[in-house]
Parts: C-alpha cells; structure tokens; sequence
C-alpha cells in the first residue's frame, strides 16, 4: 500500500514569531511547511506545486508584490493558492496584493487566528 506524501506549504517570511506559530500548526495539520527568505528561492520552490503560499506582504526583502505578480504569471504556479498578510492599517498595501494576484489578503491578527482552519482545509483531511 502506497502512502500519500503530505502536502506541502511554503512560507515566505522572516519573523521568528510567526514562524513558530506557522510551524506548530503546520505539524498539527500533518502539513510539511518549508520557509524561503527571497522571491527566487520562492520561485524555485513552487515549481513543486505547494498546496499553499504564505507571503507576509511587510517582507520588502521578498519583494512580495512582484513574486506574486510571477507566481499568477507562471503557467506551472499560476493555480497555487496565494495567501498574504499585512497590517491591518495597510489597506493601500492589501489593495496592491489582491491586483496582483493575491488570492487572499489578512489583517495579521485575523491571518494568526486562522491559521489553523487554514490548514486544515489546505491539508485535504
């Protein structure tokens, strides 16, 4: 009998905080959670189709506009569910990631208290 790999999800973040929280939930919805610190190393990893990406829309160092721009663009990442959060006093900001493509856009507290049904639906249990 073959086992089914468990789904991936890619993180592409820098706060240890949110890290941990991620990472915790990840494992408790028997997800495989992979972290990435620069748009191209994002790029690389979603040509393994995750079930998810996480893109904390405040990591300019990611340039999270622009990779999710790519990442709709792309043929092989374009059907990849992109979920991206950001303050939420940062209306403009969330305005500019559902424009590019963003299929989901948080406050950070909501995106926190979700995390977990997230997964869950993101982990097809």
């Amino acid at each position: 009998m073959q086992t089914k790999e468990p789904k991936r999800v890619l993180a592409v973040l820098n706060d240890l905080f949110f890290s941990v929280k991620l990472a915790d939930a990840a494992k408790r919805a028997g997800l495989d959670l992979e972290f990435v610190k620069d748009a191209q190393q994002a790029l690389e990893k979603a040509q393994q189709k995750p079930a998810i990406i996480i893109l904390d829309l405040n990591f300019e160092a990611a340039g999270p506009l622009a990779l999710i721009s790519a990442l709709k663009a792309g043929a092989a990442t374009k059907g990849i569910s992109l979920i991206g959060y950001v303050s939420h006093v940062q209306g403009e900001l969330k305005q500019q990631a559902h424009d590019a493509g963003c299929d989901m856009v948080l406050a950070r507290s909501a995106f926190s208290q979700s995390i977990p049904q997230i997964f869950k639906r993101h982990s097809g249990v």
